[in-house]
């Protein structure tokens, strides 16, 4: 994945007048608490309205059988999100868990516990991050069949860096446990 569709464009920040790289993001959304649909639609609208982000493309919606979740837990649906921006990585990552805080996430000592929404972050560009709040790319994203098939769904031909291609990926984890939702969409105005 390169750092924008054309490295080349800048955006100059309006107040300081710093120019910034326009970066491809991906963000995975997920949701199984509550109204799962309008949770994912609401951070579509959310994400979409952030100033200077630019959301070009909604995968279809996929409900995922729970993985690695505490028993008892209902199933996901999941869908990516692809836009442009010029929003650092952690001003970008202080946005996805806001939304998260507005439909009212809990957190908790519980991996993989419930949740009324999750936004993550899987790729900033080529942007690489390892520290304890940001992980860049998702150090789980080419495991994860829910990440990638709705990816691959709006960029067949895109990578994970550090991973490779997401065909290769997906066609090594499988798509057991997704089930395309055709009755469900998320629009972007």
């Amino acid at each position: 994945m390169t750092e924008t569709p054309n490295p080349n464009i800048v955006d100059a920040d309006t107040l300081t007048g710093e120019m910034r790289p326009i970066r491809r993001v991906v963000i995975a959304l997920g949701s199984n608490l509550g109204d799962s649909l309008s949770s994912l639609q609401g951070a579509v609208d959310a994400i979409a309205d952030t100033p200077d982000v630019w959301v070009t493309a909604v995968s279809p919606v996929y409900e995922t059988a729970p993985v690695d979740c505490p028993p008892g837990s209902q199933n996901f649906l999941n869908a990516i999100l692809l836009a442009d921006t010029t929003l650092a990585a952690n001003r970008l990552l202080e946005r996805a868990l806001a939304v998260e805080d507005a439909y009212d996430r809990e957190r908790s000592d519980v991996a993989n516990a419930p949740r009324t929404l999750d936004v993550d972050l899987i790729v900033v560009g080529d942007r690489r991050s390892d520290t304890d709040t940001l992980q860049l790319p998702h150090p789980r994203a080419a495991e994860r069949p829910f990440v990638l098939k709705p990816w691959f769904d709006l960029e067949p031909d895109a990578e994970l860096p550090g991973f490779g291609p997401i065909s290769e990926l997906l066609a090594a984890t499988g798509t057991d446990g997704l089930t395309l939702r055709e009755d469900l969409t998320l629009d972007v105005e």
